[in-house]
């Protein structure tokens, strides 16, 4: 849904040459590894099966999947959408923090939305993911906790300030949770939410005085999947 990410400041900085390198080195080769990693997945179901999330082989001891099952998409607009997102977002939490910064980011997320399916899924065995979304997501948190009052535009035309969607987006990971009535990864969305707005807070630490409001608008969702799920309504 999100395909253009707008700030004029930002937008000027990214024509320095520098910066674009980064851009080219790093984002460009995350991107690439997906790519590379999916396709094969796409032609070969054996190597889909053994490196997916699955509850049931990572309990076993296959851990691993835990990371591997990230660069694995179901098709090719699973992968389109997951990349053109990470695209259009990442440049903004590369300027706002820096490559290595931008990199725990991505990882932390990914990390962090394994570990969170993981628990909220460690009794159902069957329980399968793929994908980068816990990681995007991450990432996507991190730059709207820079610019809160960005506009993004979904589908190309619509404008939505991005703390809104930021909002909004995970109130429906957590309706999405509680129906379980499709196949997307709600789960691992919020996990990397999480990881993005907690790493985001560490390296940036002043976002709590100049974007306090933000800041704890931004907290609300992640308190209350906490909240639902300790009353045991998810």
């Amino acid at each position: 849904m999100i395909f253009l990410y707008s700030n004029k400041a930002a937008i000027l900085k990214f024509t320095e040459k520098y910066y674009l390198m980064d851009i080219n080195i790093v984002l460009l080769a995350i991107i690439a590894a997906n790519v590379l990693v999916s396709l094969k997945g796409f032609n070969d179901i054996l190597f889909f099966r053994k490196y997916e999330f699955h509850v049931g082989s990572i309990r076993a001891g296959e851990q691993y999947r835990m990371f591997t099952s990230a660069f694995l998409h179901a098709d090719v607009m699973h992968l389109a959408f997951n990349m053109l997102t990470l695209y259009f977002f990442a440049p903004a939490v590369i300027y706002y923090m820096g490559v290595l910064s931008f990199v725990l980011v991505y990882f932390g997320s990914l990390v962090s939305g394994s570990l969170l399916s993981l628990y909220f899924h460690r009794n159902d065995y069957a329980y399968r993911a793929i994908g980068a979304s816990g990681a995007v997501v991450g990432v996507l948190y991190s730059a709207i906790m820079f610019n809160p009052d960005a506009n993004l535009y979904l589908f190309f035309a619509l404008p939505i300030p991005a703390y809104l969607f930021g909002i909004g987006y995970l109130l429906y990971s957590i309706y999405g949770m509680r129906a379980k009535n499709d196949n997307i990864g709600h789960t691992a969305h919020f996990g990397g939410a999480i990881a993005g707005y907690l790493i985001t807070l560490a390296y940036a630490p002043a976002l709590l005085q100049t974007q306090t409001l933000m800041v704890i608008l931004l907290a609300i969702p992640i308190i209350l999947l906490f909240i639902l799920e300790k009353s045991g309504k998810l």
